[in-house]
C-alpha cells in the first residue's frame, strides 16, 4: 500500500507567561531561541527535526494575525517555505485550529497524514522521536488516531496523563488503544501512575489521516466543523498568508482537541515515547532540561557564577552576578529582571496577569518591537517626545505614512537610506538627518545589502503608535484594524 505524505502541522499559539520577562505577547517563546547550543528558535527546531522523515512535505503553520512576519521570516531564515500560513484573528484552542489545518490540507482533493505539533517543544532524542512517527503511521494509515504519549519520569502533577488499555511495554513503539485521557491529577495520584505502565503524560501531538480527523471532528463537534468551513471558504489572501474570516471562525467552541474529540472517540492510539521531551512550561522546566554545570547552574548570556548552586542564570543585555545564591531564578532583559525561587517557578503567570491588569507595557511587550521590515527599540520618552533605535532590513521599506500628531527628525547612523518626503526622494548616509513635519506624507526604504540603522526624535502631542495613516505598504497593512496600539507599527 502506497503510504500517504506527512504533512507537518505546526500550531504556533499561546503567549508563554510563565516565561516572563522574555515571553510576551508580542514575541512569545516558541520564537526565541531558548533551548540548545544552536541559536535557533523553539520553532525552528520544531520544523527541523523532521529531517529524514520520509515522504515529509511542507508544513502548514497557524498563528496569530500579530505574529505572522515572525512566523514567515523565522521559516525563511531555515529555508522553509510552508504551504500555508494561516492567520486566527482570535484564539479558539486546538480543536478548531486542527480543524482549519485538516480542511486545508484537504482542499485540492489530497488526504495527507497530518502530524500536529507544537512550536514550542524540546526533544533531546531527535531520532528516537523519528522512529515513534515511524511507528504512529502505520496505525494511522489505517484511520487511528494516534498520539505521542510520554513515558513519566517523576510524577508530574501539571501534565494530563493518557491511560491505555493495557502495559505499554519498555522501549517499545507498539501502538495501545487509549482507554481514557485524566486531567491533571494531585501528588499522591501522580506517584501511584509513575507505578503502572499504562500511564503516559499527554503531549499534544498527533498523527492522523486529514480525514479520519475531519470525520470525527463532523461527528462529535460538528459546529467546529461548519464555522472552520465558513472561515475557509472566506478566507482572504494576504501576500504568503491566509486570513481567516474573523466573525466565522469566532462562532467555533473555544475547545482542545482532546476534549472535543480524544476523549471521546474509539478511534485513539497511543504510542510510547521516550526522547528527552520537555513543554518548556517554565523557568524551572528549562533549567531541568538543558545540561548544567557541576555547581547545577544553567547560565546563559552575561554572566558571572560565584558559590552558585542550582540556579537557572540569563542575561540578554547587562551582566548578572550571582554570588553565594541557590536554587534561585534570574532573567535580565532590556525593561525587566526576574528573581524567583525555583519553587515559584509556575507562579510568575501571575505576575503577569498583574502587569496587565494595570496596564503595564513589560505585560505586554518588549522594548524591541519586530516589525516585517526590521526591529525598533525603545530608548527613552519624556511627557511630548521620545526616541527610538530602528533597523530597516535590506531591501525592506516602511509604509508610505503621515502622522497627524508628531514630527520626526532621522539620523541615520549605519548604512544609506532612500528617504521619500511629499513625494521628493534623497539618499541619506551616515551621520547624515532629515526632518519629517507632522502631516508630511513619508517613507524609508533601505536599498543596499546592509542593515540601515537610524535614530528617529519624535515630538508632538500623541506620540501613540495608531497615529498612522498608511498610504501604500508592500506588507499588506493599510486595511488592518488591530487590537492594541503594541501591534499597528
Amino acid at each position: 500500500m502506497e503510504t500517504s505524505s506527512i504533512t507537518p502541522v505546526i500550531l504556533c499559539g499561546g503567549s508563554g507567561s510563565r516565561l516572563w520577562p522574555l515571553s510576551r505577547a508580542s514575541y512569545p517563546k516558541q520564537y526565541w531561541a531558548l533551548y540548545g547550543d544552536n541559536k535557533e528558535t523553539l520553532l525552528q527546531q520544531t520544523q527541523q527535526r523532521l529531517k529524514g522523515l520520509q515522504g515529509l512535505a511542507e508544513p502548514l503553520l497557524i498563528c496569530h494575525e500579530s505574529h505572522r512576519f515572525i512566523v514567515a521570516e523565522q521559516m525563511r531564515q531555515i529555508n522553509v517555505e510552508p504551504s500555508a500560513i494561516l492567520l486566527e484573528p482570535i484564539g479558539r484552542n486546538t480543536a478548531p485550529a486542527i480543524a482549519i489545518a485538516a480542511l486545508k490540507a484537504t482542499d485540492k482533493g489530497e488526504d495527507p497524514l497530518l502530524l500536529v505539533l507544537a512550536a514550542d517543544h524540546v526533544i533531546r532524542d531527535e531520532k528516537q522521536f523519528l522512529l515513534a512517527i515511524e511507528a504512529g503511521k502505520t496505525y494511522a494509515e489505517k484511520g487511528r488516531l494516534v498520539t505521542f504519549g510520554i513515558v513519566p519520569t517523576k510524577p508530574e502533577t501539571g501534565y494530563g496523563y493518557i491511560e491505555a488499555s493495557h502495559s505499554l511495554e519498555n522501549d517499545s513503539l507498539e501502538g495501545v488503544t487509549i482507554s481514557r485521557f485524566i486531567e491533571k491529577p494531585n501528588k499522591n495520584t501522580a506517584q501511584e501512575f509513575l507505578k503502572d505502565t499504562r500511564f503516559t503524560w499527554n503531549s499534544g501531538m498527533f498523527l492522523f489521516k486529514a480525514s479520519a480527523i475531519i470525520s470525527e471532528l463532523d461527528r462529535l463537534v460538528p459546529e467546529i466543523v461548519s464555522s472552520c468551513r465558513a472561515a475557509l471558504d472566506q478566507e482572504i489572501p494576504d501576500l504568503d498568508f491566509f486570513r481567516l474570516e474573523r466573525e466565522a471562525f469566532a462562532r467555533c467552541p473555544n475547545l482542545a482537541i482532546d476534549v472535543a474529540v480524544m476523549e471521546k472517540t474509539q478511534l485513539g492510539t497511543v504510542i510510547p515515547l521516550k526522547a528527552g521531551w520537555s513543554d518548556i512550561g517554565s523557568w524551572n522546566a528549562l533549567w531541568e532540561t538543558t545540561d548544567q554545570d557541576q555547581n547545577g547552574n544553567v547560565i546563559t548570556g552575561r554572566v558571572i557564577a560565584e558559590k552558585t548552586r542550582n540556579c537557572y542564570l540569563r542575561s540578554e543585555h547587562r551582566l548578572v552576578v550571582g554570588l553565594g545564591v541557590e536554587n534561585l531564578l534570574v532573567v535580565e532583559t532590556d525593561d525587566a529582571v526576574l528573581i524567583a525561587d525555583q519553587n515559584e517557578a509556575q507562579n510568575v503567570k501571575n505576575i503577569v496577569k498583574r502587569l496587565e491588569n494595570t496596564g503595564s507595557p513589560e505585560g505586554i511587550a518588549h522594548r524591541k518591537i519586530y516589525r516585517p521590515w526590521g526591529n525598533y527599540t525603545g530608548v527613552i520618552k519624556g511627557n511630548r517626545w521620545q526616541v527610538k533605535r530602528i533597523e530597516v532590513k535590506p531591501g525592506a521599506s516602511l509604509s508610505l505614512q503621515l502622522h497627524h500628531h508628531r514630527a520626526e527628525h532621522w539620523i541615520v547612523v549605519k548604512g544609506t537610506a532612500l528617504i521619500e518626503r511629499d513625494g521628493e526622494k534623497s539618499l541619506l548616509g551616515e551621520n547624515q538627518s532629515t526632518y519629517i513635519p507632522l502631516g508630511c506624507k513619508h517613507r524609508l526604504t533601505n536599498p543596499g545589502r546592509m542593515p540601515v540603522e537610524l535614530i528617529e526624535v519624535q515630538s508632538g502631542t500623541y506620540l501613540g503608535e495608531d497615529d498612522i495613516v498608511r498610504f501604500k505598504d508592500r506588507y499588506g497593512r493599510i486595511a488592518e484594524v488591530q487590537e492594541h496600539s503594541a501591534t499597528q507599527l
